[in-house]
């Protein structure tokens, strides 16, 4: 892979703190990412015996299994992977409830804290439902539980019912979590390479200074005005990975007081709603663009054309960042994952907050907690 940060930016990284901080980014205890575990065997064969499997998270907890599950997946066919519990929409649970009525189905519910209201009440809510079908017994098969190695609910739950267990490292925060069996699992259940993922991932922990030029110009773009950032992509495949770009980039850099919003587009399709802003509205934005180069057929070579052609009419109103991929697949997506990871928790740095750390949802969670009593 490889970045066009200068060609419609006009900016050049700053490279002189280079050194300093990345030992700075290393000194935080939640860096586990850096080390790629590819001992997935357990993940995969496990994945084999799984007909529909539910996915019960929300934040880090599914957004990134999501987005790879979308990615990878024929969009017409029925998914051996839904998610649940990222949304207290009863009219989307009741109709999930219907779906699983008559299927062999197993439930993932991904927490470290297992406490998480979401999460919680949507694996109480469809756990009766499996006991509907299912013996206390037959249950220790339906049921997969991810969490904290030692501590929580759920590690009590596992201990006492005897159910499957994952475990989420303790080194790893929810939104860096998708390269452990939080997302390795739904991954390999929905036919995912997840050891050429992996392969991969460990390609994109040697981009450190690519990550650095570009959390630099981040910065920079931060100081011209362009406070806002619009990640954009030019296949539908990519619409829940920029979902989970957003996340990335807004709780690490989000918070006192200072950070860059993150955005998304998904294109052509937005060119004739948004780009309008894009073009000539509140000056106040740039965009990254991910970009494959390879052109399969003649319609690839067209996006690919479309790409620059907006790149060069935007420029002087909304600079693009351009992230050049060679092709859409488990290695390469692999390595555009921890790219992503070094570049949004280097650009924490660059702001002087903490990557690993989300005050303000812990806030909303307290409110919450206060008003159900």
């Amino acid at each position: 892979m490889n970045l066009e940060l200068e060609k419609y930016t006009k900016l050049k990284p700053d490279m002189k703190d280079y050194e300093h901080n990345l030992e700075r980014l290393k000194s935080y205890d939640m860096t586990g990412w850096m080390e790629i575990d590819e001992n997935v065997d357990d993940i995969i064969e496990t994945a084999k015996n799984i007909d529909l499997l539910v996915v019960i998270g929300i934040g880090g907890s599914y957004m990134g299994a999501k987005a790879l599950v979308n990615m990878f997946s024929n969009p017409f066919t029925p998914s051996k992977v839904v998610f649940a519990g990222y949304t207290l929409d009863s009219h989307y649970l009741n109709q999930l409830k219907e779906y699983i009525k008559d299927k062999n189905v197993v439930l993932n519910v991904i927490s470290k804290s297992g406490t998480t209201l979401e999460i919680k009440k949507t694996y109480e809510i469809l756990k009766e439902e499996l006991k509907k079908k299912y013996s206390k017994e037959e249950l220790k098969d339906h049921i997969i539980i991810t969490t904290d190695k030692v501590n929580g609910e759920l590690r009590k739950e596992v201990e006492k019912e005897g159910y499957k267990s994952f475990i989420i490292p303790d080194n790893i925060g929810g939104r860096y979590s998708c390269l452990t069996p939080v997302g390795l699992l739904p991954m390999a259940v929905a036919g995912i390479d997840i050891k050429r993922l992996l392969s991969g991932a460990k390609k994109g922990l040697k981009h450190e200074k690519l990550a650095y030029s570009y959390a630099s110009i981040r910065k920079q773009m931060y100081y011209n005005a362009k406070v806002v950032e619009n990640f954009s992509a030019y296949q539908e495949r990519f619409t829940y990975f920029l979902e989970w770009l957003k996340q990335l980039f807004g709780e690490t850099e989000g918070k006192q007081l200072t950070g860059i919003f993150p955005t998304s587009t998904i294109n052509t399709r937005d060119l004739h709603s948004l780009g309008q802003f894009l073009q000539e509205g509140t000056p106040c934005m740039f965009e990254t663009v991910i970009k494959v180069e390879k052109e399969n057929e003649e319609i690839d070579k067209i996006n690919n054309l479309v790409i620059d052609s907006v790149s060069t009419a935007h420029y002087g109103h909304t600079p693009s960042i351009i992230i050049n991929i060679k092709d859409i697949n488990e290695e390469s997506i692999g390595e555009l994952i921890t790219f992503f990871y070094l570049a949004a928790s280097m650009s924490a740095v660059l702001f002087v907050v903490n990557p690993f750390d989300q005050p303000g949802v812990e806030a909303y969670k307290s409110e919450i907690k206060k008003r159900l009593v």
